[in-house]
């Protein structure tokens, strides 16, 4: 029994990891969301316009831009709004 109780606990273990890589996600995209409406945009038409601008940043680095550097995030939403 013991054996099948450390098999399962790896299983959930592996799930788990899973889940918080999504979670993480969610939280960034709501942060990056929030940061973006302030300055009168919606979300998927700031990301819309930084790929077309071929600026490659992931929401993690975009989401600690918001936080930690709002002149610099004001910056990338006036360069994705210039490429539409």
């Amino acid at each position: 029994m013991a054996l099948q109780q450390v098999a399962k606990s790896l299983v959930h273990a592996y799930v788990g990891r899973k889940k918080r890589k999504g979670e993480f996600r969610q939280i960034w995209i709501t942060r990056i969301n929030a940061a973006v409406r302030e300055e009168g945009v919606s979300y998927s038409r700031f990301m819309s316009g930084l790929k077309k601008a071929g600026i490659e940043l992931n929401r993690k680095m975009l989401s600690e831009m918001a936080i930690k550097d709002p002149a610099a995030f004001k910056q990338l939403v006036a360069v994705a709004l210039k490429t539409k």
